[in-house]
């Protein structure tokens, strides 16, 4: 049945022209936003705990400016299975490309940590190009082994690797001759089985993974938090942040909460452009 899908539906929809998608975008925010909610619960509630001080009217405002983004995002992402280079190079460009010449003629491989803001899949199509690194993504698995091959195939159509959160710690002991930047995504609500750092977060206790943070202090690799900004439908732009230089220097949860600091204030500007369906707080401190 999947198969079926992606062949009939999703890959035939991908070569449609983008003002076609995007019409088809403002149908399902009807779909999903009036007649058939998806997780809207979800949102919404998300959303007051997380601006407790805003009144109804404002929550409802940003969770109808979340929804149009979102179907933006899942028509953008279809689009993503027959992009051509020079489309992807069009729609996402980085800013300051050159911010990392340093640290590749220094040989020196960095980490890239940001949150599921914006378009993170446009800048897994498009950053490999523009970054002087070879470049690397850790993702979870899809559960799907049919999606997951072509979800790994999109994201890497343009030389993007992708390695999954399992083989991290193998991938961490390879040996390699050009510096890697390594992409972090480090807003998921992390399982039980993860040794955390708790803080507050959009108001909320929240728990946020160590990964990041312990891979840059173990192989001593600086750290670069990645913002993401939508210029328009389609088009976006990725600004790199020196983070930490010497990550072996810093105490516990310093770096954890250097990257979670950052995307809150991302998220306190523009809130539409986080991925508010996602069930972040699931995990409570019970330690």
């Amino acid at each position: 049945m999947t198969k079926v899908l992606f062949y009939c539906l999703i890959k035939p929809l991908s070569y449609l022209p983008y003002s076609v998608l995007y019409a088809i975008s403002d149908v399902l925010y009807v779909v999903i936003y009036y007649i058939i909610p998806y997780r809207k619960k979800v949102v919404l509630e998300n959303l007051m705990n997380s601006f407790p001080d805003k009144n109804k009217s404002t929550i409802n405002s940003i969770c109808k400016k979340f929804y149009t983004h979102l179907c933006d995002l899942i028509v953008e992402s279809v689009k993503l299975f027959s992009i051509t280079d020079l489309e992807i190079s069009k729609r996402f460009t980085v800013v300051n490309p050159t911010f990392l010449q340093t640290y590749f003629e220094a040989n020196k491989s960095v980490l890239l940590v940001g949150g599921h803001y914006n378009n993170w899949e446009m800048l897994a199509a498009g950053i490999s190009k523009q970054v002087p690194h070879d470049a690397v993504a850790l993702y979870s698995k899809l559960s799907n082994v049919f999606f997951d091959k072509k979800m790994k195939t999109s994201r890497s159509a343009f030389g993007l690797r992708m390695v999954t959160t399992k083989e991290s710690f193998d991938y961490f002991k390879e040996q390699y001759e050009t510096p890697r930047m390594t992409i972090f995504g480090a807003d998921q609500s992390p399982t039980y089985s993860k040794s955390v750092h708790w803080t507050t977060f959009l108001n909320q206790e929240t728990a946020v993974a160590l990964g990041t943070e312990r891979f840059a202090r173990k192989y001593h690799l600086p750290v670069v938090y990645g913002t993401i900004a939508k210029l328009s439908r389609g088009h976006y732009t990725l600004t790199f942040h020196r983070l930490c230089d010497n990550p072996e220097e810093t105490k516990d949860g310093e770096i954890t909460e250097m990257h979670t600091r950052l995307l809150e204030q991302q998220i306190l500007a523009e809130p539409q452009y986080w991925l508010w369906t996602h069930k972040r707080w699931k995990r409570k401190n019970k330690e």
